[in-house]
């Protein structure tokens, strides 16, 4: 069975991770969605918050699973018996740091390829960051996420 990892903070997923996902999932038999805990980072929702939100909005995608990592990506990329992984590309600065981050991971793991899927040009502008500052600021975030994430964003903003 080919298995993918598609890594990533998910700090919220948006439309374009999820599109990502959608037609990653077409083309492996069994696609690992990781959830890193960047220690480096803080976070809107928790490690388990991302999982759990992430398990409601790929409940209809049935060969998508969903776990959650620490350390380095190859190392949860063997764990799960993944041999590529999955990332997507928005821009050339994207490229240029992702052509590097799969150099290095193939170092580490000869074993492990990286496929690049470019983001659908409805969404090359997209980024949690952004959905977080428009969040934050009270403005109309709800067009970049999925349906099921809206209530989740808006309860966090309650509580800031």
């Amino acid at each position: 069975m080919k298995i993918a990892l598609y890594p990533g903070s998910f700090d919220p997923i948006t439309l374009g991770h999820l599109d990502i996902v959608k037609r990653a999932s077409s083309v492996f038999e069994h696609l690992v969605i990781g959830v890193l805990n960047n220690h480096a980072k803080t976070p809107l929702f928790s490690v388990e918050e991302r999982v759990k939100i992430l398990e409601e909005v790929m409940k209809d995608i049935p060969n998508v699973s969903i776990g959650s990592f620490e350390g380095l990506t190859v190392n949860y990329a063997s764990e799960v018996g993944a041999t590529v992984i999955v990332r997507g590309l928005r821009a050339i600065t994207d490229f240029e740091f992702e052509l590097q981050l799969s150099q290095t991971n193939r170092k580490l793991n000869p074993e492990i390829d990286t496929m690049f899927f470019t983001t659908s040009e409805e969404f090359a502008y997209l980024s949690s960051t952004s959905v977080k500052e428009i969040a934050h600021f009270g403005g109309p975030f709800e067009q970049f996420v999925p349906d099921s994430v809206i209530p989740y964003i808006k309860e966090k903003y309650k509580k800031i």
